[in-house]
């Protein structure tokens, strides 16, 4: 280290560049020569870090699920409990899509407040805000209430899903990096599972859907005290420091103890010099200025936007919603029994999304995010046009449309489903990853609802057949993206992956 161990300074920290692309003949301060301070883990003190904010995650997962079986119950004129009941398909619509409507307004608040709150103050936020939606749903006196509470638990939602990857990627050793944030999504999924199985036994009883929405505020409650007892992210504290935002000596040890919290006893004396090493590279890479909204849209960042917001952009129209549309009417056309039960199917193809995303957390980083995202989407691309082709002219096959649903299924658990929270997590620079994500995670919930509302027209005037030809084109064009676009991140440290793939 060139810097003084007393105070560092900005001058000493190495930057001799912007980019791997800028460094002509001159020697990269530890981002080419790969030599790190020890990454040792203790895998206990790694997976706490991990646990609180992935609950974020297991609570938007269990809104999806328990939503599914709640609307039945609130219809339901002997079973609801209410006198409100009747209920209009727009309104059944506001209850179901709420919380969506309610993500996209946390992710613009993320936006603005995400750099001055940091990650762990915000997933604070966030369980608070789950806490008191769920708390206002479960309660609520009439439809009004409900819906504030539906919003309420939204933002919460929002806040998280911006937060979370952030957290877990900033804190995770480089080595399991893509395991733990991959493994949000495998609690997103679990939390699905756990709502849909919550509800079905709720279903039949009187004001069920109260107990339902009532039964995340005790996993809110764990999700707060967790944050609380968590540390700050070391990497934001060391951002603040170069930009000038505190005392460098103060927030670098400040950060040196946060990241022995982090480690555990295993990390040893390594945490100095890890920071030391953060520091240098955060300084080589530029990442002292104060981050603008224009910059956004220029050089690296806007690089990094194209990735993060086209992946999950191609994450929600090659047609995940629409696919899952159709699963109860597959299986029965096959003969399950099951089928006729939406509840049933649900925690069926809930069960296969969890196996396929445990696969994709067990290899992500052993395989890299290209293999995985490469394979996965032609799988999709394959399912999509042999279900077009299913309500084509092969309708009196009812095999293909099954294997066709579970290989899609399948194929996006290990693919778009976790690798496109990875890469927005990993894929920003430091200064601007708050700012980068809630644009991605606002296009991730945008898209989401246009696809969701675009689809029963769409189907009106085209047909499923073509409908599903639509959809595999678009994962034709998405897997042209991640051919050309998408750079391998496995095993680099974050500040690597800026200086490296962008």
């Amino acid at each position: 280290m060139a810097s003084d161990p007393q105070q560092p300074t900005l001058s000493s920290l190495g930057k001799v560049g912007k980019s791997s692309g800028e460094i002509g003949g001159v020697e990269e301060p530890l981002i080419n020569g790969g030599v790190h301070a020890s990454e040792n883990y203790s895998v206990v003190a790694a997976i706490l870090p991990f646990l609180f904010p992935a609950l974020g995650g297991l609570l938007y997962g269990y809104d999806i699920g328990a939503t599914s079986c709640a609307t039945i119950s609130i219809e339901s004129a002997t079973l609801s409990g209410i006198s409100w009941y009747d209920l209009s398909s727009v309104e059944i619509g506001l209850i179901t899509s709420g919380s969506l409507y309610g993500a996209l307004i946390g992710s613009v608040l993320a936006f603005n407040v995400a750099a001055f709150l940091g990650r762990r103050r915000e997933l604070l936020a966030a369980a608070l805000l789950y806490f008191v939606g769920a708390l206002i749903t479960a309660l609520a006196p009439d439809f009004p209430i409900m819906v504030i509470g539906r919003f309420v638990y939204g933002i919460g939602i929002g806040l998280a899903m911006h937060a979370a990857p952030m957290y877990i990627a900033e804190t995770a050793p480089s080595k399991i990096r893509g395991r733990l944030i991959s493994l949000k999504e495998f609690f997103i999924v679990l939390g699905m599972v756990g709502g849909y199985g919550i509800g079905s036994l709720l279903v039949d009883t009187v004001a069920g859907w109260r107990y339902m929405y009532g039964a995340s505020t005790p996993l809110a409650v764990i999700m707060g005290i967790g944050m609380w007892w968590l540390p700050a992210s070391p990497r934001w504290l060391l951002l603040r420091a170069i930009q000038g935002k505190g005392n460098m000596q103060e927030l670098r040890e400040t950060a040196i103890g946060c990241l022995y919290r982090l480690r555990g006893p295993a990390f040893g004396d390594s945490a100095s010099e890890q920071v030391d090493e953060i520091l240098t590279e955060l300084a080589y890479v530029g990442d002292e200025k104060e981050a603008t909204l224009s910059e956004m849209f220029k050089g690296k960042c806007l690089k990094a936007l194209t990735i993060g917001a086209g992946l999950v952009l191609f994450q929600q129209i090659t047609g995940q919603p629409s696919v899952l549309y159709y699963a109860g009417s597959i299986l029965q056309s096959a003969g399950f029994s099951a089928a006729s039960d939406a509840t049933r199917v649900s925690i069926l193809l809930g069960l296969l999304k969890l196996i396929m995303t445990g696969v994709a957390v067990l290899v992500v980083d052993k395989l890299g995010r290209r293999p995985l995202l490469l394979g996965g989407v032609s799988g999709m691309v394959i399912s999509l046009f042999l279900l077009g082709s299913y309500y084509l002219f092969l309708d009196d096959v009812p095999v293909v449309a099954v294997v066709a649903l579970l290989l899609y299924v399948g194929c996006y658990q290990l693919s778009f489903g976790p690798i496109g929270w990875l890469m927005i997590s990993e894929i920003f620079p430091l200064r601007l990853r708050g700012q980068g994500l809630s644009i991605a995670v606002l296009v991730n919930f945008g898209a989401n609802a246009l696809v969701t509302f675009a689809f029963s027209p769409l189907k009106a005037l085209l047909g499923a057949a073509i409908l599903f030809y639509i959809f595999g084109a678009i994962a034709v064009a998405s897997l042209l993206f991640i051919f050309f676009v998408v750079p391998e991140t496995k095993g680099l440290t974050l500040e690597e992956i800026e200086a490296k793939c962008l």
